[in-house]
């Protein structure tokens, strides 16, 4: 049982970067139900919501239906591909907008990403709402600065229920 049972919370999922750390450091995929249950535990969600990009081949909408179907929201854009080829794809503004407003309702923000772009979210969440802030990311490509401010950090990489094979 939890000490922190009563809690309500909102999980962000960056899915690209957890999708290429899984396939860059285990050559696997990410079971993103498990994240979802392990990251919440018997604490109540209010809403969990995983941010993706739409490539031009569409490829990823049975991926982001299934997504779905595991409990989250999804919000996607377009996949940005600029003259010479170079090509963009984040979330990093959106799902910082989101954090922030979210905040204000809630015990605790679960941030699944590793990304160091986030840890002045982190440190304007926990400074300024006394919300909560936990990271859930694979150890190896997760930033130290980001992982020491958190609240809490879930090593994804400690367990392979959160992989799934290729």
């Amino acid at each position: 049982m939890s000490i922190y049972k009563e809690q309500r919370v909102g999980v962000l999922v960056d899915i690209q970067n957890l999708y290429y750390s899984a396939k860059v450091l285990y050559g696997k995929k990410v079971n993103f139900g498990a994240v979802l249950k392990e990251t919440v535990g018997d604490r109540k969600l209010i809403r969990a919501i995983a941010y993706g990009i739409k490539t031009v081949e569409g490829l990823e909408e049975k991926f982001f239906d299934a997504l779905v179907k595991t409990g989250y929201e999804v919000k996607t854009k377009d996949l940005q591909i600029f003259p010479g080829g170079a090509k963009k794809g984040d979330w990093d503004v959106g799902i910082a907008i989101d954090a922030v407003k979210m905040a204000q309702s809630l015990d605790a923000i679960i941030l699944v990403s590793g990304d160091g772009d986030y840890l002045p979210l982190v440190e304007y969440i926990q400074n300024t709402t006394g919300c909560r802030v936990e990271v859930a990311a694979f150890q190896a490509s997760t930033n130290g600065k980001l992982e020491e401010a958190a609240d809490s950090y879930l090593d994804l990489s400690d367990e392979r229920k959160f992989l799934l094979a290729k």
